[in-house]
């Protein structure tokens, strides 16, 4: 005995029809959705405008120095992007060298004067320090370095 039988009421659905409209429905809308990310995302990321990190001279060398001495050094850093520059953070192996990073984004085509110090205190001989810096940039870490031969005291 068929449903129709049984109800009394004969109803016509077509379910072939209606699930093949809404897959039809919910398939465009998932490409358009697809495609509306795509456009934002390059439109952000491919055609986005960035901060660039540019530096006068990325490695620097102290003259021969006597022990004891902290040393100072500033970068040139300048934003040759389109948006404000951030330097976020920075690494380096020994806690004697330190970078003094600034309070406000660096905006574009403005220059810093990015500070380094090194706390000759305790280290002999030839000293080579490589600094990494965090930057909202494509490249995201720019390194810099600095160079020194100590002279231990007597």
């Amino acid at each position: 005995m068929s449903r129709e039988q049984e109800s009394g009421v004969k109803v016509k659905v077509n379910l072939f029809e209606s699930s093949n409209t809404l897959t039809i429905k919910s398939s465009i809308l998932k490409k358009l959705y697809f495609a509306i990310i795509f456009i934002a995302l390059n439109s952000a990321l491919g055609f986005g405008q960035t901060a660039e990190f540019s530096v006068n001279k990325a490695t620097h060398k102290f003259a021969k120095t006597l022990e004891g001495v902290v040393l100072e050094h500033f970068f040139l850093i300048e934003n040759t992007g389109d948006v404000p520059l951030i330097l976020s953070d920075y690494k380096v192996a020994c806690t004697c060298t330190k970078l003094i990073l600034p309070k406000k984004p660096i905006l574009p085509g403005e220059t810093y004067k990015l500070k380094l110090t090194f706390d000759t205190k305790g280290k002999y001989y030839f000293q080579d320090r490589i600094i990494y810096v965090k930057a909202n940039t494509k490249k995201g870490t720019h390194k810099l370095r600095m160079k020194v031969n100590v002279i231990p005291k007597e």
